[in-house]
């Protein structure tokens, strides 16, 4: 979440009027993420965020996004679900930008990540993927293994600016990455940005999962080597295989990983850090001065590149060869 356009009175107004919820008492920016401007919207009846969607969120991809919140909260997940306004319309305009609200959900996002965490976001994992087994929407992922070379090519000139030696170290595990990503593997509906900013927690009960606008459909362990990254290495970058292993086994208590699934752990780990290198990388270029967004440093996930090159199996992420 951020906020790249700023949103007037009068037209926070005209657009709440639209909407049975009251008249508005609070409003303000959400500075963290890095793709769309995001707003905490008060009235009389309730707390919202409002999102506007900026140049990176395609408008044709809103439908699914808001359809696939309402399918997985009509199954019980916890998560985000689509305001209608008196139109019925949950999809519109502000500020020149489509626009929509969901409702709010109570909880924190996790600040110091305890083995606990990491259980109860493999078991949430999995809930997700199963309640989203029925959807019958359908968006390609455009940010896997065939994204990153069009990516990399308006970042590159850049790269070595930000670690010396980066455009080729990244130039070579795409040519790998590319020759070696898997065709066949169980695929549906993925969040693909599940990091601990998007996972609230209260007290010691996970409590919702936000920020679906990755979303797509995609290899299921795709999802999982995601979490890996995102929640499995410590502030030293070192790996915790404890929370390896307590999220694999949370995640399998729903879903059962297949044979096949388990061999590619780590080539897809490899290619979630690869992904989220080279988004950060540019946006670390590319981010408009004067933007209300916290950059996040590519580097980070050339490390965790790194640490999963030296991996050959599983078994390193707390999972038995099938």
């Amino acid at each position: 979440m951020a906020v790249y356009t700023e949103v007037s009175d009068e037209e926070l107004a005209a657009f709440a009027a639209q909407y049975d919820i009251g008249a508005v008492q609070s409003f303000k920016g959400i500075a963290e993420g890095v793709e769309n401007s995001n707003f905490l919207l008060e009235t009389e009846r309730g707390q919202y965020i409002l999102t506007l969607y900026e140049k990176r969120t395609r408008p044709e991809d809103l439908p699914f996004f808001l359809s696939l919140m309402e399918h997985l909260a009509a199954r019980g997940l916890a998560c985000p679900t689509p305001i209608h306004g008196r139109d019925g319309q949950a999809l519109r305009q502000l500020c020149a930008r489509p626009a929509a609200m969901v409702s709010f959900l109570k909880g924190m996002s996790a600040r110091s990540l305890q083995p606990w965490h990491c259980q109860a976001l493999g078991q949430a994992l999995g809930a997700l993927h199963k309640a989203g087994g029925d959807f019958k929407g359908v968006r390609a992922n455009a940010l896997s293994v065939a994204g990153w070379r069009p990516l990399f090519e308006q970042a590159r000139q850049g790269a070595d600016q930000v670690s010396p030696g980066l455009e080729k170290q990244i130039a070579q595990e795409l040519d790998q990455l590319e020759k070696e990503w898997p065709l066949d593997l169980p695929k549906g509906v993925i969040h693909a940005d599940l990091f601990p900013d998007n996972v609230f927690f209260l007290g010691d009960k996970l409590s919702g999962l936000i920020d679906f606008y990755f979303a797509c459909t995609d290899f299921l362990t795709y999802d999982i080597a995601i979490c890996l990254n995102a929640w499995c290495f410590e502030k030293d970058l070192s790996f915790n295989a404890t929370k390896a292993r307590l999220l694999l086994g949370a995640y399998e208590k729903v879903r059962p990983l297949e044979e096949a699934e388990v061999a590619a752990l780590p080539l897809l780990c490899r290619g979630a850090a690869m992904r989220f290198l080279l988004t950060r990388l540019y946006d670390w270029l590319n981010t408009p001065p004067g933007a209300f967004v916290t950059r996040k440093d590519p580097r980070e996930y050339l490390k965790k590149l790194r640490f999963h090159q030296g991996i050959r199996s599983a078994a390193a992420y707390g999972l038995d060869a099938r």
